[in-house]
């Protein structure tokens, strides 16, 4: 059966955002680089504690995977893997907003 995923509204919103910003561009590519990101993130159930722990929180139940120049946060919890953040790889965390 496996871990249920979920997503936090601010990663709905992150995803939302790259796929407009790509779109500009290549609606083709937008749609693949969602699926990919959606496809990652449903691969969760099965193996939540793939990803590395997130080098700026060092905590062991927040976790990352990336996708092209995307990174995929997310957070184990008991019964279920919480997808916090979708951010550009370059980017660093705030931690403050994922330890809420």
């Amino acid at each position: 059966m496996g871990t249920r995923v979920s997503w936090s509204p601010e990663a709905i919103d992150d995803v939302d955002t790259i796929a407009a910003y790509i779109a500009k561009d290549s609606p083709y590519y937008a749609s693949a680089v969602v699926k990919k990101i959606l496809d990652t993130a449903n691969s969760l159930n099965s193996f939540p504690y793939i990803g590395p722990i997130v080098p700026e929180l060092g905590e062991p139940e927040f976790r990352e995977r990336f996708v092209y120049s995307y990174r995929l946060i997310y957070r184990v919890l008991d019964e279920e893997v919480l997808i916090v953040a979708v951010i550009h790889g370059r980017r660093l965390l705030d931690p403050v907003t994922l330890l809420r």
